[in-house]
């Protein structure tokens, strides 16, 4: 619904009625006038017009030039050129305060002319600013420079017993142009020539979906079709409300009046509509196998993620999930929610295209492209699914002239039906990438897999590739502090005096860098750097040193605890540190004969950039 800037008032009158104490129980139901008319050379009584938001306000004005059979006044419409300041289109609706009964009615009709051979977007009735429960429309209303009736049939006038939308009207430009139209006599009519009514649910189509208990569907493609005085057949959009829904097996699946449809039960159940008395054509039939089986919830850090379609994760935009191209693809799209957990689902399938290319991926610090893969049949034999990465090139612009491609192809017993299935695909793995740093689509292939389910794609690194700078601080300690000795840390009150860089002739250069807003202790080019303690340290009563360690491009690196004498003992940490900040505990014991009741010293040694963080005692 499109919501009004401004109401200009045609119209009004206000009635008055005194009272008298009366029993409840004995008033009669309301009754609604039915004046059919809604302009008739003047608006009728009561009338309010509102412009729809978006629109050109002053689009609409009442015209005693042009009008029809010389007529005293039209409505005429001014629909704006392209990119107008004032507004996009030309549109609004007209409504009355009190309701009308039309019930008496089978038509809105009405008499149209236009500036140039035009087609306005939407016309109709039931639009009241309001929860429009009764809107009836038709799209793409052919007019031109001569005047013409216009009929709009009523889908079922039994509904319309209290109702405010009058007449409604949108449209753009032409090609980019503005050009005025006229409307006049608008009015409900009794015509009696309006026949053989049809209806149609899901545009008339018998759709088999696989649902779960918690999914929702709803029902769409609503006309309602009538055979006009003229022979020919109209189709009118509707809401739901005009039809009444059902269910073959409430236990499986229940509808609502709106056509929102609820799995509840395993088991199979047909969704049928019906116009009044008229059986519409089409049907959603609900196979359900019951409770969802959720795919795995992912565990890797976001830090180490670009997601695609995950709940699990912030997703980049994407442009679209199925880009229905056309005219070779059969695959279609019936994605559904259950529980908070979002699935796309593809059926009818034979292949799909992802796309995202505003902006495209740079995924050259990622290792791996995961996605999770549900087939809901048993496995066909011969079935295969193929995943296609492309790059779009430097230009990162589809069909640019550098953009290449990589496919991996699955079969059994790696694909398996009814059960989750996770592919990692290492890029490695996909030799016809010349890049990956302007990654822009992913397109599924398949044989003999005709409907399946995806969730948490996306890009990650297993940790094999490192950033040379951290890209996040490192683990905030949770040790209270009353059992630590800190050399450095921001968690901590720190040991004072301490000197980070004594010269011992090391060629190592460092310096306090912020990382994620915390201060890390930097050593670059390292091949040996000294720390002198500000004051010698009792840490015999503790148990290990930890150390927060990150360095992407270093072979060796070692730790040094040193009491007087000099008295030193190494201990060897692993490197490069995969998979980012490494988290480590030493025990105390392994620095032995250092005298743990008076350490002065800590050293490193090694090769690389190393970043250091939360060095303490514990």
């Amino acid at each position: 619904m499109k919501k009004y800037s401004f109401i200009i008032y045609i119209a009004s009158s206000l009635l008055f009625f005194t009272s008298c104490e009366r029993d409840v129980e004995n008033l009669d139901a309301a009754t609604y006038p039915t004046n059919g008319e809604v302009f008739i050379d003047a608006f009728s009584s009561g009338l309010n017009y509102a412009a729809f938001g978006g629109s050109v306000p002053t689009a609409f004005q009442v015209d005693n030039a042009v009008t029809y059979n010389n007529s005293s006044a039209s409505m005429r419409f001014d629909v704006p050129n392209a990119n107008d300041p004032n507004g996009a289109y030309a549109g609004g609706s007209y409504f009355t305060n009190m309701p009308r009964n039309l019930s008496g009615y089978d038509a809105l009709t009405f008499w149209a002319k236009s500036s140039q051979t035009a087609t306005i977007d939407v016309v109709g009735f039931g639009n009241d600013f309001g929860e429009n429960k009764y809107q009836a429309s038709i799209s793409g209303l052919q007019v031109s420079t001569a005047w013409k009736k216009y009929i709009i049939p009523i889908p079922d006038p039994s509904k319309l017993t209290a109702e405010k939308g009058m007449f409604f009207i949108s449209e753009g430009p032409e090609n980019n142009n503005g050009y005025s139209f006229w409307i006049d006599e608008v009015k409900f009519e009794k015509l009696g020539t309006i026949a053989h009514p049809q209806a149609t649910i899901l545009n008339g189509a018998n759709q088999t979906v696989t649902s779960f208990i918690g999914v929702s569907n709803t029902v769409n493609g609503l006309t309602a079709i009538f055979n006009m005085p003229n022979g020919t057949n109209q189709a009118v959009n509707v809401t739901p409300y005009y039809f009444t829904f059902s269910s073959s097996n409430t236990n499986v699946a229940t509808v609502s009046p709106l056509g929102v449809v609820n799995t509840i039960g395993a088991g199979t159940a047909t969704i049928t509509g019906k116009l009044g008395s008229i059986n519409a054509t089409g049907s959603l039939i609900i196979n359900s196998p019951g409770s969802f089986v959720h795919a795995p919830t992912p565990t890797r850090s976001p830090s180490s993620v670009t997601s695609l379609f995950s709940d699990a994760y912030t997703n980049v935009p994407v442009d679209y999930y199925n880009g229905y191209w056309a005219p070779y693809q059969t695959t279609q799209s019936a994605d559904f929610e259950v529980a908070g957990d979002h699935v796309l689902n593809y059926t009818n399938f034979n292949f799909v295209g992802v796309q995202f290319s505003s902006p495209v991926i740079d995924a050259t610090m990622r290792t791996h492209l995961h996605l999770d893969l549900y087939i809901p049949s048993t496995l066909a034999s011969g079935a295969i699914f193929k995943v296609q990465v492309v790059d779009f090139g430097a230009d990162g612009v589809y069909g640019g002239g550098n953009d290449t491609s990589s496919t991996r192809t699955f079969t059994a017993p790696t694909l398996q039906g009814q059960n989750w299935v996770s592919l990692d695909i290492p890029f490695s793995s996909l030799t016809g990438l010349a890049s990956r740093s302007h990654l822009g689509q992913i397109i599924f292939e398949g044989t003999n897999i005709t409907n399946f389910y995806t969730d948490n794609i996306y890009f990650y690194n297993d940790g094999s590739i490192i950033p040379s700078v951290p890209t996040v601080a490192a683990p905030t300690p949770t040790t209270p502090s009353s059992n630590v000795i800190s050399i450095f840390s921001d968690a901590y009150t720190n040991v004072a005096g301490t000197n980070f860089n004594p010269n011992w002739g090391q060629a190592t250069q460092t310096s306090i860098v912020s990382i994620g807003g915390n201060n890390t202790f930097k050593m670059q080019g390292l091949n040996y750097q000294g720390i002198q303690l500000g004051s010698n340290q009792n840490v015999s009563s503790k148990t290990f040193l930890h150390v927060d360690y990150y360095t992407a491009n270093s072979t060796s690196l070692k730790i040094y605890l040193i009491s007087p004498g000099p008295v030193e003992t190494p201990y060897t940490l692993t490197v490069p540190s995969m998979g980012g900040w490494q988290s480590i505990d030493i025990p105390l014991t392994s620095f032995s004969p250092v005298d743990l009741s008076n350490v002065f010293q800590l050293k490193f040694d090694g090769n690389g950039d190393i970043y250091m963080d939360n060095i303490y005692f514990k």
